[in-house]
């Protein structure tokens, strides 16, 4: 009752219908699909397609490139829905709110209306390539090049942890075009694969076996003089490739924040359920005062959370999002998924252990928030650069 209770204030009637339809849609098409999913480790393509008939794939780009002519707030409802249906293997704010708005933030018209429409048809599947082995959250630090060569770039390097690496078309390489450079040197080359992996030199490693997110496709992937077109230079110009990455990187950690507000609520919701009709030496495992101090405590906490995350989202919206205040959303919200989801497993007993409860699949989805998109050491960095 008490989550109940909270409206975020950027929901209005609009938000509210598309609420109800993408909860809908997940119901009838994602739901019953998830055991196969988990079990053969990605999402079906035509998921995708699906996904982009009912218009769920690239909300908040304009309309005049095939999306759904939103905001940051179309995308934070289908975050949170697909968060409340436990589908985490789904990786649509990679493609929708993090490529999708590096192309129509920085690409050319001709970039934009070559990619983007087909993005939101689903028919293109987009993933990003920053981390590499021995980098992790250092993106200066990239050893992956793109020397210019005539009309042409090569590639050569290897990225690893993509989500959508086994099934993008189109991937978002963060490389040196400038090798002698630091930060100033890195580009974003686009890589259609479709074409590359006929050519030869490109090739994605195996599907990697992760701890949580079991339908989601993460993957090695690698570059032995591939060539690219230079007119797929994200842009016009080289070596804003740092820049443009830093200037997105607050929608992302909020995206993350955002899914970590949904996890807490739904976590908190199945723990109720549970504690209400479970007994314990013969009365409610409610009726415990230790059971309802624990749970008043981290239902104020997910009240905190979400009260946070819709400022930042307000903020974003208009263009006025910090990055240490998303660092801030980030780092918090998801140490405090972590902390509630295993809480509210402890609630379970030896239930809460058993896979098809699934407060358990939530304990083992919600660990890796702590660490992508920016570990959340990091985060505690760039906060304290402005302090």
């Amino acid at each position: 009752m008490l989550l109940e209770n909270i409206k975020s204030p950027w929901m209005d009637e609009e938000l509210q219908i598309m609420r109800d339809a993408v909860a809908r849609f997940l119901q009838k098409e994602f739901v019953p699909h998830m055991e196969k999913w988990e079990k053969q480790g990605f999402v079906d393509r035509e998921a995708w397609l699906r996904a982009g008939q009912a218009g769920l794939l690239c909300a908040s780009i304009p309309e005049e490139y095939g999306g759904g002519g939103g905001n940051f707030k179309h995308e934070m409802v289908l975050v949170e829905e697909l968060s409340y249906a436990n589908i985490t293997g789904f990786g649509n704010g990679v493609h929708s709110g993090i490529v999708a708005h590096y192309i129509n933030s920085y690409g050319t018209e001709e970039q934009k209306q070559k990619w983007l429409p087909a993005m939101a048809r689903g028919e293109i599947v987009s993933a990003i390539a920053m981390t590499e082995p021995g980098t992790g959250s250092d993106l200066q630090a990239v050893k992956t090049s793109a020397i210019r060569q005539g009309d042409h770039y090569v590639l050569n390097g290897q990225k690893t942890f993509l989500t959508n690496g086994q099934t993008s078309n189109l991937i978002c390489v963060v490389a040196k075009t400038d090798p002698a450079e630091s930060g100033k040197g890195i580009s974003l080359i686009m890589v259609e694969t479709d074409i590359v992996e006929g050519e030869g030199g490109f090739s994605r490693g195996r599907n990697l076996e992760k701890l949580g997110m079991k339908a989601q496709d993460t993957s090695e992937i690698f570059f032995e003089d591939v060539k690219v077109p230079v007119e797929n230079l994200l842009g016009d110009t080289e070596g804003k490739g740092f820049v443009q990455l830093m200037q997105q990187l607050p929608q992302e950690r909020l995206i993350i924040a955002a899914g970590a507000c949904a996890a807490i609520e739904k976590a908190l919701r199945l723990t109720s359920e549970y504690v209400k009709d479970r007994k314990a030496f013969g009365k409610r495992i409610l009726d415990f005062q230790n059971t309802q101090f624990r749970l008043a405590e981290r239902y104020t906490e997910a009240k905190l959370a979400r009260t946070f995350v819709d400022d930042c989202a307000m903020k974003l919206a208009e263009g006025k999002l910090d990055s240490a205040t998303a660092a801030m959303a980030k780092w918090w919200t998801t140490q405090k998924q972590c902390e509630i989801v295993d809480e509210c497993l402890q609630f379970f007993g030896g239930y809460g252990y058993m896979m098809e409860y699934p407060i358990a699949k939530m304990y083992a989805d919600s660990r890796i928030q702590k660490i992508y998109g920016g570990s959340n050491e990091i985060m505690k960095l760039l906060i304290a650069r402005e302090i």
